[in-house]
């Protein structure tokens, strides 16, 4: 029995050598999400609708939403900033804040017609010690009407969208997407 257990625990010494088991801690990046802005909008937009049906399936079983909206898709992303004058935003975006135009499109059913949305989104993101972080998020949403007049932009942090982005940047720097 003795002799087994020597070789079971030096066999087990071994695979921890190899596998790293035993070394000390390598350090892990602070972030693991791309430091490239480009390149992040892009794997965040790809797994945006996703997030933000999430989000709003959430958001229909806590408040009973009687008309239910999905977003198909996000898209187009702009990068060059507009310029803030200092007494607009002041106080709540840093000179270092990213600025980053999109759009969804999303699709809301209704009892006999579903309608197709295409909203407008003015993204502002913040690259901390601990990662990328949502500053604020400023959204144009789409008239049910087309013959309404276009809808004012809505700083809409808590709203679906700004919930998805929050959640996708912690997941991206959790290390958790795929």
């Amino acid at each position: 029995m003795g002799k087994n257990l020597s070789r079971i625990s030096r066999y087990l010494g071994v695979l921890l050598v190899i596998f790293g088991i035993n070394s000390p801690a390598v350090s892990r990046p602070l972030s693991s999400c791309p430091e490239d802005l480009n390149l992040l909008v892009d794997r965040l937009l790809s797994d945006l609708p996703s997030y933000a049906n999430r989000v709003i399936t959430r958001s229909q079983i806590d408040q009973k939403l009687s008309t239910p909206v999905f977003v198909i898709i996000a898209g187009r992303p702009e990068f060059a900033p507009l310029p803030l004058s200092a007494n607009q935003y002041s106080g709540q975006i840093a000179d270092d804040t990213q600025q980053v135009f999109f759009t969804t499109l999303e699709r809301q059913y209704s009892k006999n017609r579903s309608v197709t949305l295409q909203n407008y989104h003015w993204l502002f993101l913040t690259k901390t010690g601990e990662g990328w972080r949502l500053v604020t998020i400023y959204s144009q949403l789409a008239s049910l009407e087309p013959a309404q007049v276009p809808l004012p932009p809505l700083e809409t942090s808590q709203g679906t969208i700004g919930q998805a982005v929050r959640l996708w940047l912690r997941d991206c720097e959790a290390a958790a997407l795929r």
